[in-house]
């Protein structure tokens, strides 16, 4: 007979139930985790007010991917682990033999869609062969179970700051200061940033951005945030600029602040069949170098975890607010309202 847990359980846009259901069952090469803490993120949120069609395939189906926890039962074949062990699991894991896996790109990998983890707003959480052997690790017992979880996400953002190529006194601009844009400014800052100017619509996050260490904060309701950050570079516009929000509008505003030879970071991603315009002139004879940036490397997970453990994030600046496991639709729609930062869900 199954074993039975409680859980949050995904059934269409608007619909997340708590409920209990059956524990995950593990196969080959698979760990059981017992949820220690989970944390709320942009994706749980766009997924809960919109849908997700990667994330959740079926209905109902569990629902969360930012989790720690520990080891509850191991699968047959996995070394390294044990029942006991506290760990901390990424959401996905590339193949390691495919095109863009040997061209140095397995956050490209096709594989990462069929091994996605959903399950952390739950009791335990199935881990799958492929992220038990690329993207999990043991954390020390120095580490709480909520800073642990910031792993996944500080990884996305490890693998972005990588790509932006920050210089030493460069100015760097954060288009959106949830937790994604507050973490970038932390490592833009820790990566010799001179200056960093947030911009957001949120107060809390602008507030949040202070203590993350930016030195400007933009309210692009009460003014035009390209404008200011040209008034604060001398006309020129910041040399590298981070778009961590996720729309058209603020797409085009980011290759706006970039100075001629800088540095544009498209991180937020855009709803499917979206576009934004360039101006070609600016584009050519600007100079200008602009990447998107998607997920994480199995590298990029190991450097986030030394960054949490080593103390070079704040974690009390990402999450803000604790709640049980049975209030995760509160928690959504407090995330959503712009009235949280990331929330710590309690098993």
């Amino acid at each position: 007979m199954a074993r039975r847990m409680m859980a949050a359980m995904y059934y269409g846009i608007g619909d997340v139930r708590f409920e209990e259901t059956d524990v995950p069952e593990i196969g080959l090469g698979e760990l059981l985790i017992k949820v220690g803490t989970a944390l709320t993120c942009g994706t749980d949120v766009k997924t809960y007010k919109r849908g997700h069609p990667l994330l959740i395939r079926n209905v109902p189906a569990l629902f969360g991917h930012e989790y720690a926890g520990t080891v509850e039962e191991i699968g047959e074949g996995v070394d390294g682990f044990e029942p006991g062990i506290r760990v901390v699991a990424t959401n996905s894991a590339p193949c390691g033999d495919c095109f863009f896996c040997k061209r140095n790109r397995p956050n490209l990998c096709q594989q990462l869609k069929n091994t996605l983890v959903n399950g952390a707003f739950a009791e335990y959480i199935r881990v799958p062969a492929p992220v038990v052997q690329w993207n999990t690790h043991q954390i020390p017992d120095s580490l709480s179970f909520r800073d642990a979880a910031l792993t996944e996400p500080l990884a996305c953002v490890v693998h972005g700051i990588e790509e932006a190529g920050i210089q030493l006194g460069d100015t760097v601009t954060v288009i959106g200061a949830g937790p994604i844009g507050q973490m970038m400014m932390m490592l833009a800052k820790k990566s010799g940033a001179s200056t960093v100017i947030a911009s957001d619509l949120v107060k809390l996050r602008r507030d949040m951005a202070v203590r993350a260490g930016a030195d400007i904060v933009i309210d692009p309701a009460t003014e035009d945030p390209v404008e200011r950050v040209k008034q604060a570079t001398d006309g020129y516009g910041a040399d590298v600029v981070i778009e961590a929000v996720g729309l058209p509008v603020t797409w085009e505003q980011a290759v706006d602040m970039t100075r001629d030879a800088g540095t544009t970071v498209l991180f937020g991603g855009a709803a499917a069949g979206t576009k934004f315009e360039i101006d070609t002139v600016r584009f050519h004879y600007g100079q200008l170098t602009i990447k998107g940036v998607f997920h994480l490397a199995p590298k990029h997970v190991e450097q986030a975890l030394k960054l949490i453990t080593a103390g070079d994030i704040d974690p009390d600046i990402l999450v803000s607010h604790e709640m049980p496991l049975e209030k995760i639709k509160d928690a959504l729609d407090l995330m959503s309202s712009g009235k949280s930062m990331k929330v710590a869900i309690a098993p």
